[in-house]
Order: structure tokens, then C-alpha cells, then sequence
């Protein structure tokens, strides 16, 4: 197999060779944020404890982060976005998990 191609399955579970031009057009992961780290925002009178951070991974190879949450007085409230703050320990977590990522993207089985 050459630098330019990669091993794939076909319909009938035979491999076949294909090349990398299939557009992955975004690569996710979810991350708890260790109870140490997390903090609270509000957004609409609501006050959320953030718990969640969805990691991507940029086109230019840089990572972006989103923190979601609950709200503080209980019930699921809804589906919002925060910045994450510009702190060191989160930026760890964000390469950390990434880097975890990484792993296991890489030694995945397959499809079932």
C-alpha cells in the first residue's frame, strides 16, 4: 500500500485500495470537564454549571472548544454554547483530550 492510498473494505468484507480524497468535513469529541475545573456562566437570566466541552478539530489543524452545561437550580435547560475561558489548565484539557483522540481514532477496529 502506497503513501497515497489507504486500506478500506468493500459491500462483500474484501479490501480493497482507495484514495484519500474522502472530505471528512469535521472531526468532534465531547470531554468532561473534571469537577475541579468547571465554572459557571449565565446566559438569559440562567445560571449554568459547565460540565461538557465539545472539542473540533479546524481545517487548518487548530482546535476549537464550546462549553455546555446544566443549569444550577436543576432541570435540562437548553442546548447553549459558552466560550471557554482562556485558562491554562482548560487549554491543557483541550490538547490532552485531543491528543486522546488521536489515539483512539487511530487504533479503531473498524466498522461492525
Amino acid at each position: 500500500m502506497g503513501d497515497t492510498a489507504w486500506r478500506g473494505w468493500d459491500d462483500t468484507g474484501v479490501t480493497t485500495e482507495s484514495s484519500p480524497d474522502v472530505n471528512v468535513s469535521a472531526l468532534a469529541i465531547n470531554v468532561e470537564i473534571p469537577e475541579p475545573l468547571r465554572w459557571t456562566d449565565s446566559r438569559r437570566g440562567v445560571e449554568f454549571v459547565l460540565t461538557t466541552l465539545n472539542v473540533r478539530l479546524l481545517p487548518d489543524g487548530r482546535l476549537a472548544a464550546k462549553a455546555y452545561g446544566r443549569p444550577v437550580d436543576g432541570g435540562r435547560g437548553t442546548y447553549t454554547s459558552f466560550r471557554v475561558p482562556d485558562r491554562p489548565e482548560l487549554a491543557d484539557l483541550v490538547r490532552r483530550a485531543a491528543d486522546r483522540a488521536a489515539q483512539l481514532w487511530a487504533a479503531h477496529r473498524g466498522i461492525d
